[in-house]
């Protein structure tokens, strides 16, 4: 054993060719305390690659680290034929929540669903929130069950500016916000504030646990569309 990492555990890490692959998930082992039955998922559904595929070099810390895209949600038993309403992905995700956390990443803890947020004239209901204890700052996230809008990144966008106004704490940094869509293409990336802004992301969400085909491709579509962005920034 190799600090918090068993036999179970090397066995399934030694057949990953990528060396670089094999040492992340050595210390994602070793610091998350990864069951063999979560390793196993995560590196069925391209936890790693997933993760990569969101580092853009102008979206600080936090693409590299805490945001991916795609995320895959197939423990919450949705059938996606069924076309299920935001309520429905919404209580799925409160009914599994332990897989939903380990699925967001590290530090996260939920904090609460439909939090109400009262102006002078107007009230709100933000999905779920939850605070990441390592960005130290709150991430809201906005369930979408279809592609992305720019409706959807605006609301998004005022969401981040009211819970930075009325609920963000001294002491925490910004408030991220996170649209969950089930697709997204390169015209909202290029062309809204998603291009520029470092508290504002957009991952597609799968709910049927996907091949190792359908996640290549997926992040090789992810490589397209913020390849217009980079090329933008350059």
């Amino acid at each position: 054993m190799i600090g918090d990492v068993k036999w179970s555990h090397l066995r399934d890490i030694m057949r990953i060719e990528d060396e670089e692959e094999r040492i992340f998930y050595l210390n994602e082992v070793s610091t998350e305390n990864w069951s063999v039955r979560t390793l196993e998922r995560n590196i069925h559904t391209g936890y790693y690659k997933r993760m990569l595929s969101s580092q853009l070099p102008d979206k600080s810390v936090v693409t590299r680290d805490f945001i991916k895209d795609p995320y895959v949600l197939e423990f919450m038993g949705i059938d996606p034929t069924d076309d299920p309403s935001e309520r429905v992905v919404e209580t799925a995700a409160i009914n599994n929540m332990q897989k939903f956390l380990l699925e967001l990443g590290k530090g996260f803890s939920f904090v609460a669903r439909q939090m109400h947020i009262c102006t002078e004239t107007s009230d709100f209901y933000i999905d779920l929130v939850f605070y990441n204890y390592i960005l130290k700052c709150f991430i809201i996230v906005d369930l979408k069950v279809e592609k992305l809008t720019h409706e959807a990144i605006g609301q998004m966008d005022m969401y981040v500016r009211m819970f930075d106004d009325l609920k963000r704490q001294p002491g925490d940094n910004p408030t991220i916000g996170l649209i969950m869509c089930t697709d997204k293409d390169e015209t909202m990336v290029k062309y809204s504030v998603l291009n520029e802004s470092k508290q504002i992301f957009a991952s597609k969400y799968m709910l049927v646990l996907p091949t190792e085909e359908e996640i290549r491709r997926e992040l090789e579509r992810n490589q397209e569309i913020y390849g217009l962005v980079k090329d933008k920034t350059e």
